[in-house]
């Protein structure tokens, strides 16, 4: 396979962080803005953060929630009731003083000493505080619950190592919020959210996820329980793609979240929260890309099917045009994944050749081309982005009969999202260590397996406090984290590797971005 010549200068198994960087700029997902830690998202990426939206929309409101929306910018005051809450962000949070600019001596804006706000505003890092004083107001008997709320928004946690879509100071994302009667219907819903994401992951992204709850160390700042979905990147590395915690009554209490009860009484609300970002778009990017750039799994690709005429500005390119039209309209009269079959007819004037690795590098799922003898012959030539290449190195260029293609593309897209997951699992699977039994074992393993090791799966006995703080040193020596609790974990048969006690759980540990 060392004969085959890619579309990135840079590969993954050389340098994984510079390939992922390579695949943003060269995929024209986004770039940078020139302020440090916002980027710009261009169309195609975009695009792919669209059909994310509408699809995780979807499974939202089919379990029963409304969208709203709530301001970007919260009173300290509301952050400062609920103590664990603002100490989680505190060294995150972009504040705004000043409500005005004038210019000094030298000409220079600078904020205006007489326009200082009485109270300073946080730039939204996360919306539990400001929901809960709305749903203080919209709750106020049993009959209003549950209340079950979703927004999509933009916050800001002021980052101080920033990567595009993982890691920045301001993302997109959606948060869901919601109140209820009792603990045990809260914890349900948590659970219930933690699924969406789970599904929309594993059926739309074909990135396969662990769903578990997230030890007391990496909970939420003010949750009771904080569960996760954590997928693993071609690097080894874990991401945390989703989150949705049980808040007990925490802010409630703090934000004064009531309701009178059938007996009339006044009880505190359980709530909920719950999100997903633009990471994952960076999960799909190091899930899916290869050393050509992206893939993108067909459920989520903004255009499914991308045709190109070969046109050569010449009269017959008119005859070229009209049969690719025509090739176009049979497909996108096709249905694939329950929608219609999203397909461009790519008209924009240039060498076929660059259009065509243009597109693999963005992952298009599907690349038609089409030039004079295939529209005379009745015929396509068409690529897989999944089987780019053959085994001697040249391009897998596939042909068939235009009727063939226009038949046959449901079950093509179909078969690519499917063997896109497949790949992704197996892969996962296999590296995936179990059966380490001793600390000493698991620094060894991570010692000699420094480039892409993996997770490991230990067993341990749940420790709490200061116990607790001791496993979370001795695992940032080695750089590692507690991902999760996996809730469909063997059962335990042996002792704690950290505390040597009898272990309750399974949990992953891994490096993680």
């Amino acid at each position: 396979m060392s004969n085959i010549r890619h579309a990135l200068s840079v590969k993954r198994e050389d340098d994984f962080a510079a390939w992922y960087q390579a695949v943003v700029s060269e995929a024209d997902l986004a770039e940078e803005s020139g302020v440090r830690g916002c980027m710009v998202i261009k169309p195609w990426g975009y695009g792919i953060w669209e059909r994310i939206q509408r699809l995780m929309d979807d499974r939202i409101k089919a379990t029963g929630h409304e969208n709203c929306y709530f301001p970007i910018f919260i009173p300290l005051s509301n952050f400062e009731r609920e103590a664990d809450h603002v100490e989680g962000f505190a060294k995150e949070m972009a504040v705004v003083t000043h409500h005005r600019l004038i210019a000094d001596n030298d000409g220079k804006l600078i904020p205006d000493p007489e326009a200082k706000l009485e109270e300073p505003l946080v730039v939204r890092p996360t919306s539990e505080t400001i929901i809960g004083d709305a749903m203080s107001r919209w709750v106020q008997s049993w009959r209003d619950l549950p209340l079950l709320t979703n927004q999509w928004a933009n916050v800001v946690r002021w980052e101080m190592r920033t990567r595009m879509f993982l890691r920045t100071s301001e993302f997109l994302w959606q948060e869901g919020h919601t109140a209820h009667a009792d603990a045990a219907e809260a914890k349900e819903h948590t659970k219930r959210m933690l699924e969406v994401y789970r599904a929309c992951a594993e059926d739309d992204l074909a990135m396969p996820v662990i769903a578990g709850e997230k030890p007391e160390n990496e909970r939420f700042p003010g949750a009771v329980e904080t569960w996760s979905i954590e997928a693993m990147m071609q690097d080894g590395k874990a991401l945390q793609a989703g989150t949705s915690h049980y808040l007990g009554t925490n802010f409630a209490e703090a934000s004064n979240i009531r309701y009178q009860d059938k007996d009339g009484g006044q009880q505190l609300c359980h709530t909920t929260s719950w999100g997903v970002s633009t990471r994952l778009i960076g999960g799909v990017i190091m899930t899916h890309g290869d050393d050509d750039g992206l893939r993108v799994p067909p459920a989520i690709a903004p255009w499914q099917v991308v045709i190109l005429p070969m046109l050569r500005d010449k009269p017959e390119d008119e005859a070229l045009l009209a049969y690719c039209e025509e090739l176009r309209a049979g497909i996108a009269g096709k249905s694939a994944l329950g929608e219609k079959v999203r397909v461009l007819l790519d008209k924009k004037p240039g060498k076929a050749a660059a259009k065509r690795w243009d597109w693999v590098r963005k992952g298009a799922p599907v690349i038609i081309e089409v030039g004079g003898r295939d529209m005379d012959n009745g015929c396509v030539s068409w690529i897989r982005r999944n089987e780019l290449h053959r085994p001697d190195g040249k391009l897998n260029s596939l042909v068939t009969s235009r009727d063939s293609m226009i038949d046959g593309i449901a079950a093509e897209l179909e078969r690519t999202q499917n063997e896109l997951f497949k790949e992704a699992e197996d892969r996962r699977e296999a590296n995936i260590t179990r059966g380490i039994g001793s600390m000493d074992a698991l620094t060894a393993f991570y010692t000699e397996n420094t480039k892409f090791p993996g997770w490991v799966e230990v067993q341990w006995s749940k420790p709490t406090g200061d116990a607790l703080e001791k496993v979370v040193e001795q695992l940032k020596a080695l750089k590692l984290t507690i991902r999760n609790v996996p809730v469909d974990a063997d059962p335990v048969d042996g002792n704690c590797i950290f505390t040597g006690e009898p272990a309750v759980e399974r949990i992953f540990v891994a490096k993680a971005y």
